[in-house]
């Protein structure tokens, strides 16, 4: 009788939404070895490591995962670079679409809205606060924006707490319900890139590098692609 020895993975919010139909693939090639993953914000995922918290593998942004490394936190030969992440909005189908091909039309969209969501944890939500600052409307949109700690944006459509939801689009993308209007223009644009790599300390090495492998993988990347998530070289 095969003993199941389970892989825990520290993962960020972005590759979720494809990870549904990655993860049911896993587990029937690999019965004995079921995921445990820990889906959180970078920020709050690099929280964890700090407090001691111990993982086989885990997947974030491309900065803190070069800082993991530089810390002897991650085999550096480990390391496999996974997908660029977009922000983009949404709203809800039946709302009107306003218009942000633009840097122009996007601060008359934002302006517009009776409240924007975004996260305050994570790196699109952090990034979108620069943005405000840079546009210069950020008093004006704050005043009747719809923030959360950490989690899913477009939730707070589905609420009626928002009309706008900013995030990375895979994120969006994980409510059903709502509609993605599209990424923020190219010169506004931020793009997010996330590596995995095995924790020095792992318990399960063999069965994290087999996992990164499959995330690899043309199926990992059709799947991926699906929700809006780019490929890495």
């Amino acid at each position: 009788m095969t003993t199941a020895k389970a892989i825990r993975v520290f993962s960020a919010l972005a590759i979720r939404a494809p990870f549904v139909e990655l993860e049911n693939a896993w587990l029937e090639q690999h019965p004995d070895q079921p995921l445990v993953i820990d889906w959180n914000p970078t920020t709050v995922i690099e929280k964890k490591i700090a407090a001691g918290e111990q993982a086989d593998a885990v997947i974030l942004t491309v900065p803190v995962m070069d800082r993991l490394i530089a810390e002897g936190l991650i085999v550096p030969s480990s390391r496999v670079e996974l997908v660029d992440s977009k922000v983009g909005l949404a709203i809800l189908p039946e709302g009107k679409a306003p218009d942000i091909s633009n840097v122009e039309a996007l601060k008359t969209a934002l302006l517009e809205a009776k409240s924007v969501a975004y996260s305050l944890g994570g790196a699109s939500g952090i990034y979108f606060q620069t943005l405000l600052k840079k546009l210069g409307i950020e008093q004006e949109v704050n005043a009747r924006a719809t923030t959360i700690p950490e989690g899913f944006t477009a939730t707070q459509l589905i609420a009626g707490k928002a009309d706008i939801a900013v995030q990375q689009i895979s994120e969006l993308l994980m409510v059903q319900g709502i509609k993605v209007l599209g990424p923020l223009p190219e010169e506004v644009q931020k793009v997010t890139s996330f590596s995995g790599g095995i924790f020095s300390h792992a318990v399960n090495p063999q069965g994290a590098a087999a996992l990164l492998a499959t995330l690899r993988s043309p199926t990992a990347r059709k799947a991926f692609e699906a929700f809006g998530l780019e490929c890495r070289n």
